[in-house]
């Protein structure tokens, strides 16, 4: 049996023989801090397919190797993401859930598609949180608040009392900081992430609007047709994504998933 030494030897000599080459370290930095930069410009120049020759081969099995590429793709920009300013548990759970769809994936297609998805969605995320810098400790951390209890109501008492702030100044400095009162981010999250459901789960519109604890079945449909133009049932029949249709239900954390910060 061959060691890996002498593999590697044989690998490198047939690389320079045919000049078939990996992608430069520098290239690949620059796409991966593009994301990072919530960048869409640079992430677009920079961003290779994952059928590039310079990417390697992993895997004789040209869907495997794909997935081996994107999981490694997705895991560098979960970990340069976090530290651009992702909140770590934000950063991991988008990660698992896309990893998780990946292993659904059946053909290179659906891949590809994957693909895109998830380097636009981590950088749209990142672009997000840049223009969120100029704002006070008190507003992120009511935002933060407001994402990791999605799926419950919103209680301002709650929060002021969490944030040891007086409740009618919250409410003032984030209406004026943000454009937005408390409840209409909550809303607007909410919706957002009911609109990702909608997407990749079979989860009931009746289900997802009692997880994200709206008043009512009607209450929910009534709200995402304000937001969307349409009502829930009209828009998983528009973007269901059917090649996802085999897949499990996503984990309870998985259901969080929100697209971040303001």
């Amino acid at each position: 049996m061959k060691s890996k030494e002498s593999i590697l030897s044989y690998k490198l000599f047939l690389q320079q023989e045919y000049s078939d080459f990996h992608l430069s370290y520098d290239s690949e930095m620059e796409f991966y801090n593009a994301v990072r930069n919530g960048d869409f410009d640079e992430v677009k120049k920079h961003m290779s397919p994952l059928t590039a020759s310079g990417l390697g081969i992993l895997s004789k099995n040209p869907v495997q190797n794909m997935r081996y590429h994107l999981v490694i793709t997705i895991a560098l920009i979960t970990r340069f993401c976090i530290e651009g300013g992702m909140p770590s548990e934000t950063a991991y759970t988008l990660s698992d859930i896309y990893i998780q769809q990946l292993d659904t994936s059946t053909d290179t297609d659906q891949i590809q598609i994957l693909h895109k998805e998830a380097v636009f969605d981590f950088t749209e995320r990142m672009a997000k949180i840049k223009k969120n810098v100029g704002f006070s400790r008190a507003v992120l951390k009511t935002s933060e608040y407001i994402y990791n209890h999605l799926n419950e109501k919103i209680s301002l008492d709650e929060i002021s009392r969490e944030l040891n702030i007086n409740k009618p100044y919250l409410c003032e400095l984030y209406k004026k900081e943000t454009g937005k009162t408390i409840f209409q981010y909550a809303i607007k999250l909410k919706i957002e992430a009911a609109q990702k459901m909608l997407m990749y789960t079979d989860y009931s519109p009746a289900d997802i609007s009692y997880y994200f604890a709206f008043s009512s079945h009607s209450h929910f449909i009534n709200t995402f047709k304000k937001h969307t133009g349409m009502t829930p049932s009209e828009y998983r029949k528009i973007h269901y994504k059917k090649y996802f249709e085999k897949k499990e239900a996503p984990a309870q954390n998985e259901l969080h998933r929100s697209p971040g910060l303001l």
